[in-house]
């Protein structure tokens, strides 16, 4: 249902029928025609003419011009078919990678709720404390403004998760309500990627081969413009009949027509068709390129964004048990309200960054199948 997904398939549809045009170059063309006449006069209609002939018109590929249109063709649509199903596996990977998104954003929203949950519970016994002279307005005020950031953060994570379930359902052809829940928690992180993923496997993908198929139909096009040169060969033949004369006439003719002066025009063609075929070649060129850097780029965040989540898990262990500690001192009054709070910010930031750093690194594996064009096994084409 994705408008994208509809606007390529006509794409692709338009392509087949250029090809069959293409294709329909080398047939012969039959055609049928009729002529009514009359002489005039009182007698009309008794004095008309009606005469029926079948013709046919071939043009002869001698020098195989037309061949080479019907291949470009080809392998144009071929090119299309491939852009249609790497935009496919894209679409494929926005939707994980917004899902995984969403999914994260609820759980910052379920973090969010219950550090406003602990802060407003906070809020009320520090304002008992100052009540019965423990504990001054300093600390109420600034347990109050902890609690103030602590709701704005909370709405700010319910707009966002909001954006991300809209954006989701635009990704899939529904009226952007927000309504897409996500799950409850991010799924654990897949099984290590193999060792020594051969090179060989990006080529296989959609995006790269259909540029290949680019350049492939550039130089048929270039072979074209070529042979535009040569001369071109038509045969025709035809018969008819009139009412009037109650015979049959057929004929049968050759033409030929060779180019000596058109302006430059073929040339011109020519050169055009070359530089298309250059282009062609620079962009096969550039996007392979562009899909190794992808890969060696999604293979080092790999082990990147897994020693940042052991990090983070670390600092939210310790974070976790520094605000216990503290916490207990505040309520023994050994320490002031400040460093509570401030153990407290790194505690939270912490479980918030863990919770980051799994969908970075759910997102990052969906980037590194993209970039391969697949799973991490050898097709049988490759092996």
């Amino acid at each position: 249902h994705n408008p994208n997904m509809r606007l390529l398939a006509a794409q692709v549809d338009r392509a087949e029928a250029q090809a069959r045009l293409a294709g329909a170059a080398l047939k012969p063309m039959v055609g049928l025609g009729a002529d009514m006449s009359n002489t005039g006069g009182n007698d009309a209609v008794d004095n008309s003419v009606s005469s029926v002939g079948v013709g046919v018109t071939w043009e002869v590929d001698v020098w195989g011009k037309l061949r080479a249109g019907r291949s470009a063709a080809e392998a144009s649509l071929q090119a299309t078919v491939l852009d249609v199903e790497y935009a496919r596996m894209s679409l494929a990977a926005g939707v994980a990678k917004t899902w995984f998104l969403a999914t994260e954003l609820r759980q910052q929203v379920e973090l969010a709720q219950e550090t406003v949950d602990i802060l407003t519970q906070l809020t009320a016994l520090v304002e008992k404390k100052q009540e019965v002279g423990q504990v001054s307005m300093q600390d109420v005020y600034l347990v109050r403004a902890d609690l103030a950031r602590a709701q704005d953060a909370l709405r700010q994570a319910e707009g966002g998760r909001k954006q991300a379930q809209r954006a989701l359902e635009i990704l899939v052809g529904r009226y952007p309500s927000a309504e897409i829940e996500g799950a409850d928690a991010l799924r654990p992180m897949p099984p290590p990627i193999p060792v020594g993923v051969p090179g060989d496997i990006v080529q296989r993908r959609p995006d790269l081969v259909a540029a290949e198929n680019q350049v492939a139909s550039a130089f048929y096009l270039t072979q074209q413009a070529e042979l535009a040169k040569l001369p071109s060969f038509t045969l025709s033949a035809g018969v008819g009949g009139s009412s009037d004369l109650g015979d049959v006439i057929g004929n049968l003719g050759a033409g030929l027509f060779a180019p000596i002066f058109t302006g430059g025009a073929l040339e011109a063609q020519v050169d055009s068709a070359n530089a298309n075929q250059e282009a062609a070649m620079a962009a096969s060129g550039q996007s392979l390129l562009k899909a190794f850097e992808e890969v060696e780029t999604s293979l080092t965040n790999e082990a990147l964004f897994e020693e940042r989540e052991q990090y983070l898990r670390s600092a939210e262990e310790n974070n976790q048990k520094a605000y216990e500690l503290a916490k207990t001192k505040y309520d023994v009054g050994q320490t002031d309200l400040l460093s509570v709070l401030q153990i407290q910010t790194g505690w939270i930031g912490a479980r918030s960054g863990v919770i980051n750093i799994q969908n970075v690194r759910l997102a990052q594996r969906v980037d590194l199948h993209l970039a391969l064009g697949g799973s991490f096994e050898e097709t049988p084409e490759s092996e």
